[in-house]
């Protein structure tokens, strides 16, 4: 089941049934399944709690991703600032609803499996990222 929640911050006007649908999609062609995938989005106050208390960091990000998965399963929390998915956006995206994309489907990838902090691997991420964003087409109303 895919969740999507929100703390000290509006709800993103969403498709739940349409992202879940992508989601599950992305995973697929990934060889995984979608399990309990919670998305909790939030503000850079509440973001940079979460960093500080579960990863040490002392910075505002745009998407934090606990890992939970089973085998093939997904499973993880999802955590998103949308103060700084919108700073992003005006730097990396042509609106906020495409950074959103961008963020919402990073934070599965990593559930995938895929990493982008090595060597090369950030250009790994980029790509699977751009393809999954090429699938959302098929599932926006």
């Amino acid at each position: 089941m895919i969740t999507f929640d929100s703390t000290g911050t509006d709800m993103p006007d969403l498709s739940r049934l349409d992202y879940e649908a992508w989601i599950t999609r992305v995973a697929a062609t990934h060889g995984r399944k979608t399990g309990d995938v919670n998305y909790m989005f939030c503000d850079d106050a509440t973001i940079l709690d979460y960093n500080r208390r579960f990863l040490g960091h002392d910075y505002y990000t745009d998407i934090i991703t606990f890992d939970d998965d089973e085998g093939e399963t997904i499973n993880g929390d999802i955590i998103i600032s949308l103060d700084t998915v919108n700073s992003n956006a005006a730097l990396y995206s042509p609106t906020p609803a495409d950074e959103l994309d961008r963020v919402i489907i990073h934070g599965i990838l990593h559930l995938c499996g895929i990493n982008d902090k090595g060597p090369g691997e950030r250009e790994i991420m980029e790509a699977a990222e751009n393809a999954a964003l090429a699938l959302r087409k098929d599932f926006a109303k």
